[in-house]
């Protein structure tokens, strides 16, 4: 796994914490935009993984009904 890249995991915390401050809506307006923009950002790179790790367990049970 590459070190840089954060875990699935941590990502979704990230998220939780940007929709929780937002919800808040104690944030200046750059602030809030800054946010929303790492928001998307992280929204669309966990899309991405878990799209990933679906094919992949597509596949394991594919393979597993074939033996």
């Amino acid at each position: 796994m590459n070190e840089n890249k954060p875990t699935f995991e941590s990502s979704m915390q990230r998220l939780d914490e940007i929709v929780n401050l937002l919800e808040k809506n104690q944030c200046t307006l750059d602030e809030s935009i800054a946010l929303f923009e790492e928001g998307l950002k992280l929204s669309q790179d966990l899309s991405v993984q878990l799209k990933s790790y679906e094919d992949k367990v597509a596949r394991l049970l594919k393979e597993s009904a074939g033996e």
